[in-house]
């Protein structure tokens, strides 16, 4: 069997390398609008097309929803393939097997950055119905730890069909491919809608996955429908309940009533002949002659497809690129820098740390690479270059300053270092203000406030932090830290603020303290990472976490 699986992995090896081949013959080139950047195998006016539909439709969510955060602190990278060919060579491994659902495009988020992966030779009614779909997906990834899969891509699906012209938009067009499945199928169970997760069959399968996302979309129509027609708040009450951890049944229970008349409803809903859609009369002002146009040399084309296959954990066939971009093109800084991520993904600190220092030096514009360089360094083992960590910390808030981790780490660095205290507060509240949710950075700023002698501060930012805890794990993490900085704050105030620890150190700074300080932190009891509720678990084992990044476990 041994001999067989090798012949197997060399076969499937010539055949990644020689598509990539093929593909290294396509000219690439990049779009660059205000708030997104399109890389594409397709012509120009295609590029151009996606560049300027993504910015319509941020311009819509800007204007129907004026309190929500469009525009998220890591860039937007479109790869827009123009057929199914070069697309397989780039999604999922989990859908290339025989019986997956088969994708028009996908979403796919991480701390640092944000990739949508869609085909240009879409077809039917609404060509660019992926645009709309990934890109409703984008804002609301902010909620993925507590909404369920069925309303996320009920909300895509919903809005996948919107049609926007220069003056006016269509919303919630009937998506005639949902109908007629669900017209010929028996709709699932609303309890097991409800619980789908991203481990069920449902959810990849094609046959399965296909009536998901079709009864998805129909409920999400339904209701939203339902709630502009008699001016109710249906959907808006059963996202709060569930982001306050009601379980998703319970939660539709109180929020839609009884789910058997609910389901009852849905099923003549989908058979009747006519759907209702809003059309609303909008200005987008978007201006296409901003676009930047530019082409790319084939090794910057292979980086940014390796790029996307490491963040899609490809590794194996990232790595093959990789090697094959380096030898051709040395100094490429793309592929240093993947190269880099993919050493830290995988834990191997001094080899990420090696691969993030030469992007530096070979003068990287990716704010990615200075945070990296500085945040491993940080965590580094021996005596690190504070100069340059600081330094490259700094070039990375210049190069990005809507990156929260950033600011953390700057934060972090200076209250660790006793210096700078009132910049490094405005730091960590710089953080917290990027990214309210998130209650590392509130811990990390109640460090920052005890540095700075104000112990009973600090405690107060820290019950409110319990107080805004989304699972147990960051409850717990709040409170550890609660209870030390509670006993700290007695000491302090017990020595008139003048017995103070330097975080970093066990040892009392006023020697002559005749109540011996407690042991507030070491080094490590920073919240080293900005801390999620969604990687709050795996924090003290996964690299990821240990810098401010955050993982996808």
């Amino acid at each position: 069997m041994r001999p067989r699986s090798s012949f197997c992995a060399i076969l499937l090896a010539v055949f990644f390398l020689s598509t990539i081949s093929r593909a290294k013959q396509d000219t690439w080139i990049r779009v660059t609008s205000p708030h997104f950047i399109v890389v594409t195998n397709g012509n120009e006016k295609q590029g151009r097309k996606v560049a300027d539909q993504f910015e319509r439709m941020r311009s819509l969510f800007h204007l129907a929803f004026p309190n929500l955060k469009v525009d998220p602190g890591a860039p937007i990278i479109v790869l827009a393939i123009k057929d199914e060919k070069d697309f397989r060579v780039l999604e999922p491994e989990a859908y290339l097997t025989k019986g997956s659902l088969k994708l028009g495009g996908l979403f796919l988020r991480a701390a640092d950055k944000n990739y949508v992966l869609m085909r240009l030779d879409a077809e039917g009614d609404h060509p660019y119905s992926i645009v709309y779909h990934e890109y409703t997906h984008l804002l609301m990834s902010k909620s993925e730890d507590w909404i369920p899969l069925w309303m996320n891509e009920g909300l895509a699906e919903y809005y996948q069909n919107t049609e926007i012209r220069e003056k006016e938009v269509f919303l919630g067009q009937p998506s005639t491919e949902n109908i007629l499945l669900l017209r010929q199928i028996r709709l699932l169970p609303l309890q097991t809608l409800f619980t789908v997760d991203r481990n069920s069959p449902y959810y990849h399968e094609e046959n399965k996955g296909s009536i998901f996302y079709a009864e998805s979309w129909a409920l999400m129509h339904y209701l939203q429908t339902k709630d502009f027609k008699e001016r109710t708040s249906r959907i808006a009450n059963y996202g709060e309940l569930v982001a306050k951890n009601v379980d998703p049944v319970t939660a539709a229970t109180q929020a839609f009533g009884d789910l058997k008349q609910l389901s009852s409803a849905l099923e003549s809903y989908v058979r009747q002949g006519s759907f209702s859609y809003l059309k609303a009369p909008v200005e987008t002002g978007v201006d296409d002659s901003s676009f930047q146009l530019e082409s790319l040399p084939p090794t910057q084309a292979d980086a940014a497809r390796a790029d996307f296959l490491a963040y899609n954990s490809r590794t194996a066939d990232a790595q093959a690129l990789l090697n094959s971009v380096l030898q051709s093109d040395p100094k490429n800084v793309s592929a240093h820098e993947t190269k880099g991520f993919i050493a830290f993904r995988e834990g191997h600190q001094d080899e990420t740390k090696k691969w993030y220092a030469e992007a530096v030096q070979l003068d990287s514009k990716s704010f990615l690479a200075h945070y990296y360089f500085a945040a491993i360094s940080m965590n580094s083992p021996g005596r690190s270059d504070d100069a340059q960590i600081e330094s490259s910390l700094r070039k990375a808030i210049q190069l990005n300053p809507e990156f929260a981790p950033t600011f953390d780490r700057l934060a972090v660095f200076l209250a660790m270092r006793h210096r700078n205290l009132e910049e490094a507060h405005t730091m960590a509240l710089t953080a917290v203000t990027l990214d309210p949710a998130n209650i590392g950075y509130r811990i990390n700023i109640a460090h920052v406030l005890i540095e700075m002698g104000q112990g009973q501060h600090g405690v107060e930012v820290l019950r409110a932090a319990a107080k805004m805890a989304k699972s147990p794990a960051d409850g717990q993490i709040a409170e550890a830290a609660l209870r030390q900085a509670e006993q700290y704050a007695d000491y302090q105030e017990h020595t008139g603020g003048q017995g103070q620890v330097a975080i970093g150190t066990s040892e009392s700074v006023d020697k002559s303290a005749s109540t011996p300080a407690p042991q507030l932190a070491t080094r490590n009891a920073f919240v080293p990472n900005g801390l999620s509720s969604i990687h709050s678990r795996c924090f003290d084992k996964c690299p990821l976490c240990r810098i401010g990044y955050g993982c996808d476990d």
